[in-house]
């Protein structure tokens, strides 16, 4: 028996120092591989991009890909447009369109409001994404007398011992609703071709075209599906002309009376809105000084006064030619346009679609932008002391000059 167990230890020895030898083996491995180094190449984690997530680099570039895309009829759509189909489609927009890339619209009206001399000034609010109007108190101001001001605050000088009287003030409600403003043209397979001259004329153009007709609303506006403007607000003074006044002037006079009626706190924000029709009559504005003379009321820009704006009262002029030819009134506006605020929603809306137009080779584009906007007084004031008959933050000249 002792030479059988000798046997056996034998036989099983070497396969004993074989597995020791094996865990060994595997125990080192495992603790290279857990402290071993990355090479450098393997350092970082390779990110294979979707090129379905990156944005087209210009306007002109996607209506190209739009362009492409439809006439094919989707066989040949760039990867890019997938995820900007609307309508009822999928994959191939037979019967839908393509939303113009976020950024392209957005520098469009960007484009618009910071070209615009007169919608630049407004105030612009942005309201919520589940919201389609705006409301918002504003003083019941009426006039500057005690007791009226700040719709009805007091304040009172009191004795020692003297009892505090009460005043409360009175508020009215200015309410905007979101109206739609909306650019829509379609353009030839030909024009599509040239994307880079593409883009720039798209952009300039519509950019131009929104901002005249945001202004003209500023201005004209009725509050029939547009702003209220300017001109149609209960706020608005109108100064009436001189006796013996001739039809289609304006008198230096005129123009202090108008001076005379702004509302004086707010005196640095005011700005003088013209036809440029007018300007004849602005250059031979003065004051009489004896029988021989007078005074320049008016200077030109880089004229008489070599500046780089015209004045007026010390005011910037902008010519703007949604404001009335002469004589009418609203040829001539002194306005604080910080006093016009202006809802929007969002940016600008886009989308694109060959449908429309499909037999003769021209894609459709669409803009549309919600916006609504008034004065944000619900009146004029009667002032404090003074013959001014009235103030107000937007003042124009009675077209009654004869």
């Amino acid at each position: 028996m002792p030479e059988l167990k000798e046997e056996l230890e034998q036989t099983i020895k070497p396969l004993t120092d074989k597995v020791k030898e094996l865990e060994a083996e595997l125990k080192e491995y495992k603790e290279k591989d857990i402290t071993r180094k990355v090479p450098a190449e393997d350092a970082g984690v390779k990110v294979v991009k979707d090129e379905g997530d990156q944005p087209f680099e210009s306007l002109g570039q996607q209506l190209m890909a739009v362009k492409t895309a439809e006439i094919s009829r989707g066989r040949n759509m760039d990867v890019r447009l997938a995820k900007s189909i609307v309508g009822n489609s999928e994959g191939v927009p037979a019967d839908g369109g393509f939303l113009v890339q976020t950024d392209f619209a957005t520098e469009l009206i960007q484009k618009t409001f910071a070209s615009s001399s007169i919608i630049s000034k407004v105030k612009r609010v942005q309201i919520s994404a589940n919201s389609n109007s705006m409301k918002f108190p504003a003083v019941a101001d009426s006039s500057r007398a005690d007791g009226s001001r700040f719709g009805g605050l007091r304040a009172y000088w009191e004795s020692e011992g003297g009892s505090k009287t009460e005043s409360n003030a009175s508020f009215a409600k200015v309410a905007l609703e979101l109206k739609k403003l909306i650019g829509y043209t379609t353009l030839t397979d030909e024009l599509l071709e040239d994307a880079t001259a593409l883009n720039g004329w798209i952009v300039d153009a519509f950019s131009k075209e929104f901002d005249f007709k945001i202004a003209d609303a500023i201005i004209n506006g009725d509050g029939a599906g547009k702003p209220l403007g300017i001109l149609a607000a209960p706020c608005l003074v109108t100064v009436t002309a001189e006796t013996g006044q001739g039809a289609a002037t304006i008198q230096a006079q005129n123009i202090s009376k108008m001076w005379m009626s702004r509302f004086g706190p707010n005196s640095g924000n005011y700005v003088w809105l013209y036809n440029q029709n007018i300007e004849e009559q602005l250059d031979s504005l003065n004051y009489a000084a004896g029988l021989t003379g007078g005074s320049l009321v008016y200077m030109p820009p880089g004229g008489l006064s070599a500046s780089p704006y015209a004045r007026l009262k010390g005011a910037e002029m902008i010519p703007c030619e949604q404001c009335a030819t002469l004589g009418t009134a609203g040829d001539l506006i002194l306005a604080d346009l910080s006093q016009y605020v202006m809802i929007e929603k969002g940016g600008m809306q886009s989308a694109s679609s060959i449908h429309v137009n499909f037999q003769t080779d021209q894609t459709a584009f669409r803009f549309v932008y919600r916006c609504d906007g008034q004065p944000r007084w619900s009146n004029y004031l009667t002032p404090y002391k003074g013959s001014t008959s009235y103030q107000s933050p937007f003042v124009v000249l009675s077209s009654t000059r004869s």
